[in-house]
């Protein structure tokens, strides 16, 4: 978090009360990143907002620049801008669809999540994380190169909004029933099964100082478990990975990330692994 330079922050005209400046500003007032404020708007002009925006944050020392644009639609019109000003972060609030909507079109936010090739901020409430809990959720039963990548990720981007904040880390990982059928006895019984994904954890809990109490390795669904903990804890915002599915893969499985989205009531930080971003990079750049 520290590392970013320039944040992407999405304005919504129609809400004045805007979570995602809000946000962006507590973020760059600690590590003096750049504020992008992007329009997304192709009907109507709001150049007189964007400079007052403008003006307000340069008067309190904020590094700004704005922008409206519209392309196509409003995922590729954020990543578009994301990927010409290079920006390390995006910032966005999240308003929920209906069940049927979400039944009949793939969410905007969720197409920003798949597609987006940098971190992903959605703003959910305007819980301070200061002195609070950043939860950061982890899948250690995939134990491959690419989930490695992104288990680090996830808990260093944790144990970083911790320090800024003053916050609490706790960490999650959900894992499976005992299956009797199972080929590895170790997935046989739900003691053995929590003892190997504990083993899973030792050595992010030691280069992160993660004692056992912050570490919650629970059986079932992730998509159960993890807003069920964060609300528990009350958890300022939830860290959570996603190796950006696409096409019917995405359609069929979901992402865990998609999922919980509407579920959780903290805000949303969702990371990809870098091999993830460097293709979504590529794709962005051949479009």
């Amino acid at each position: 978090m520290q590392a970013i330079r320039s944040i992407l922050v999405v304005i919504e005209p129609e809400h004045s009360e805007s979570l995602a400046l809000k946000r962006a500003k507590l973020i760059a007032g600690v590590t003096g990143a750049h504020l992008h404020l992007l329009v997304c708007d192709k009907k109507h002009e709001h150049s007189a907002l964007l400079s007052l925006l403008k003006s307000g944050l340069q008067e309190d020392g904020y590094s700004v620049s704005t922008e409206q644009a519209w392309n196509a639609n409003l995922h590729e019109t954020i990543i578009d801008v994301q990927q010409a000003e290079g920006c390390g972060l995006v910032i966005k609030q999240h308003f929920p669809d209906s069940p049927l909507k979400k039944a009949l079109l793939t969410p905007a936010d969720w197409k920003l999540l798949r597609y987006c090739p940098t971190a992903v901020l959605l703003v959910k409430t305007a819980t301070p994380w200061t002195d609070g809990v950043i939860l950061a959720a982890i899948d250690v039963g995939n134990t491959d190169g690419e989930h490695r990548s992104l288990h680090n990720s996830i808990i260093d981007h944790g144990f970083d909004i911790a320090h800024l904040a003053k916050a609490q880390l706790h960490v999650i990982s959900a894992h499976p029933s005992p299956m009797l059928s199972a080929a590895d006895p170790t997935f046989q019984l739900r003691e053995t099964i929590e003892a190997r994904y504990r083993e899973q954890c030792r050595a992010f809990q030691a280069e992160f100082d993660v004692d056992d109490k912050h570490l919650h390795i629970e059986e079932g669904p992730a998509d159960v478990l993890i807003p069920h903990l964060a609300h528990k804890l009350q958890a300022a915002v939830t860290i959570i990975g996603t190796v950006g599915r696409t096409g019917i893969s995405g359609a069929l499985i979901g992402n865990t990330a998609e999922v919980v989205l509407d579920t959780l009531e903290s805000d949303v930080l969702v990371l990809k692994p870098e091999e993830v971003m460097d293709r979504l990079v590529e794709q962005a750049t051949n479009a």
